[in-house]
């Protein structure tokens, strides 16, 4: 009991709840158990965001993979693969979730399976090289997604039957805050330890930890106090989703609009590239991945409450504008990297670009899901974000393949085709209506 109190006054300090507590769109039985849920979601959530961190796509499995040797059109994959093995499926896990009355088994479901499956890839990385490595490596990568696409959908349903309207968003910041610092110590703490030599015991052995980060999630997760839902709705995905799509044809503005999120791809396609030209230029040395993860957080932890306020103003602008230094930056560099060789072997280049990219990647992401939710209301918003999602979903598999093929050529040509595609997505967005 004294626990519970405990919460409660934690809970109405953080949403300046001074008087009775608000319960919006929850039931009263609900409301009772709002304060220990909220902080059950937000300490799960600070876990697999630093799991995240510990196995970013973008940063340690683009690294892992090149220092297993793994082919570079394998890596070129690694973030399509991630990214739209949780997108594709997520109408049908969506039809599915509907029929449970609980769904936060769902989540501590798919938690356990990303724990192992990023373990699984520490083992890969500790006994193989090669194109096995990179190969197994892809296969749990997969697993890893379609589980992080449960994660995704059941916990959007939980927080809806647990969490207050008009509180949610303080969840996800404070959540953001308290993660953001955690990126920024493990970016020092690996930085500090690989000085004394990183080998594949090393980088096995994070992603063990980065596994862990899930199952300890799940365990907290298990805590929440839901009550049976809805189960109505539970129809079959497949023709749900095709009945959806054709909302492309027929609504000219989410056309627009996914044709110029397909083009800002480019910011997210393009950072495991930069890593990759680190390694190539600069050495495999284990403090540069550190290094990496470090300027990704502050980027984040920097730009992002800038991003959001532009957002409120005109969301598309941040689009463009975000686009525009994504792009920039990758032209740049294709300069340097190509025709000025003392640059080209600073080793300060590579965090800087990073930290840029960084930058850029926070507003596009940001502008992006202002944008759609700011451009369709009710219940238009759910089918906008699911075509979205599903047809950005395969388009990630599509660049993903470019990218492949144009790594035949160079890295930093990867970069420059990239950024093209950039230019041309900061064109689209701005010709795109506000819609604030």
């Amino acid at each position: 009991m004294k626990e519970s109190r405990w919460t409660e006054s934690l809970y109405d300090y953080l949403n300046n709840e001074e008087d009775a507590r608000a319960c919006k769109e929850i039931n009263e039985e609900a409301c009772q158990y709002t304060p220990k849920n909220y902080f059950i979601i937000m300490i799960s959530n600070i876990f697999t965001k630093l799991g995240d961190t510990l196995s970013n796509p973008k940063t340690v499995l683009t690294w892992v993979m090149s220092y297993v040797n793994a082919p570079v059109y394998l890596i070129s994959f690694i973030v399509p693969i991630r990214e739209s093995g949780s997108m594709l499926p997520q109408i049908v896990i969506a039809s599915y979730i509907r029929t449970k009355k609980k769904r936060k088994w769902v989540y501590v479901f798919g938690s356990i399976f990303q724990c192992l499956s990023i373990m699984a890839i520490g083992l890969v990385t500790l006994h193989t090289t090669g194109a096995k490595a990179g190969w197994l490596i892809m296969f749990f990568l997969i697993i890893f997604s379609l589980s992080r696409g449960l994660c995704s959908v059941a916990s959007k349903d939980v927080l809806g039957k647990t969490i207050p309207k008009q509180k949610r968003g303080k969840l996800k910041g404070y959540t953001a805050s308290a993660s953001g610092i955690l990126v920024l110590l493990a970016g020092l703490y690996l930085m500090y330890q690989s000085k004394s030599g990183a080998d594949s015991t090393f980088y096995s052995y994070t992603l063990f930890f980065a596994g862990s980060m899930w199952l300890i999630a799940a365990v907290i997760y298990a805590m929440i106090r839901e009550f049976p839902g809805e189960t109505s709705g539970g129809k079959n995905g497949w023709k749900e989703a095709m009945e959806r799509m054709s909302l492309i044809g027929s609504d000219k503005n989410l056309r627009n609009f996914v044709i110029a999120r397909s083009l800002l791809l480019c910011s997210a396609l393009t950072a495991p590239f930069y890593v990759l030209l680190a390694q190539d230029i600069l050495g495999k040395e284990g403090y540069l991945m550190g290094l990496f993860i470090l300027v990704n957080g502050l980027a984040s932890i920097l730009s992002a409450p800038i991003w959001g306020r532009m957002a409120d103003v005109s969301s598309k602008n941040v689009m463009v504008i975000a686009a525009i230094i994504a792009s920039m930056l990758g032209i740049v560099m294709f300069i340097l990297i190509s025709y000025i060789p003392v640059i080209r072997n600073a080793a300060w280049l590579y965090p800087l670009a990073f930290f840029v990219l960084g930058i850029a990647h926070s507003g596009v992401r940001l502008g992006r899901k202002t944008y759609i939710v700011d451009m369709a209301g009710g219940n238009k918003r759910t089918d906008y974000v699911s075509v979205s999602n599903t047809i950005i979903g395969l388009i990630l598999l599509v660049t993903g393949g470019i990218s492949a093929v144009a790594s035949i050529i160079s890295i930093e040509g990867v970069i420059l085709v990239l950024s093209l595609f950039g230019v041309l997505g900061a064109y689209k967005s701005y010709k795109l209506p506000n819609v604030e």
